[in-house]
């Protein structure tokens, strides 16, 4: 299988030409459409998708990252295996936080052409590099024979905003993405909100736009219709959402914007 991780969108012909692509080098090939919606040019956003998204394919799986604002330059392209997966990405530090939270069984970077196509654009890898190389790869190419080996330390890594805490114990985070119903995701996991609020052992408010929203929810019905809530999402980061509205619209907030996370004690849990 090949996941498909893109800034593409559907408007134009872009995908449809790197699926094309792959079919006529591999007509068996099944593909999958992970998101073509990453922002343009947001590697940093790709990162969190590309690492929170992996896991739910099956282990084979050829993940084909392309959001790569360096396209034609001299940028390099990567390929490695990680836990029974593949990826294959421009290494722009779109793998950072996979190369930040994982071992790498073998990295190399790419540069045999016998598996790219004939005539190169400067201005499309997508579909005469990244492509045909996916395809020759779920018919069985191995990662060793695309180029020489590099080492895990020698490709890029990007400076990720991660959550911080403040000296008065506030927890700060940013928004990196707004989905299509208007839900804010921040760079705050579970993992983080829990070791700061204690196993929830303290209540949080969280403040964004100066608008307070009281403890954690379990699911969006646990609040009326127009009312803010935050909740862990599916892909375990915290979520401000509007039950039946646009969060975004109510917080007039926007991407990179950042929200305050405070602990205060209560005997019991708000939810």
């Amino acid at each position: 299988m090949i996941a498909l991780y893109t800034d593409f969108g559907l408007k134009d012909e872009y995908v449809g030409l790197m699926k094309g692509v792959i079919l006529s080098i591999n007509p068996k090939a099944q593909i999958v459409d992970i998101t073509h919606y990453i922002y343009p040019q947001d590697v940093v956003l790709g990162a969190y998708i590309l690492k929170s998204s992996y896991k739910y394919c099956p282990k084979g799986t050829i993940h084909l990252a392309v959001v790569d604002p360096g396209v034609g330059s001299n940028r390099a392209i990567i390929a490695f295996e990680m836990n029974g997966h593949k990826f294959l990405a421009p290494d722009n530090g779109i793998c950072t936080l996979l190369a930040m939270e994982h071992k790498f069984d073998s990295i190399v970077k790419v540069q045999n052409s016998k598996f790219f196509l004939d005539s190169i654009s400067t201005t499309f890898h997508g579909r005469d590099i990244f492509a045909p190389v996916a395809a020759h790869m779920s018919k069985g190419l191995k990662i060793k024979e695309l180029g020489h080996e590099i080492d895990k330390k020698d490709i890029t890594l990007l400076s990720i905003p991660y959550p911080t805490i403040s000296k008065e114990g506030i927890l700060y985070g940013n928004i990196i993405s707004i989905d299509h119903f208007g839900n804010l995701i921040t760079n705050i996991d579970s993992y983080t909100l829990g070791n700061f609020c204690g196993s929830y052992a303290k209540n949080i408010e969280i403040n964004l736009s100066e608008i307070k929203i009281l403890g954690l929810s379990k699911n969006y019905q646990t609040v009326k219709k127009g009312f803010p809530l935050a909740i862990i999402n599916s892909q375990g980061y915290l979520e401000i959402a509007l039950y039946c509205g646009n969060a975004q619209e109510y917080f007039n907030v926007k991407k990179d914007d950042i929200l305050k996370v405070y602990t205060y004690e209560m005997d019991t849990f708000t939810s």
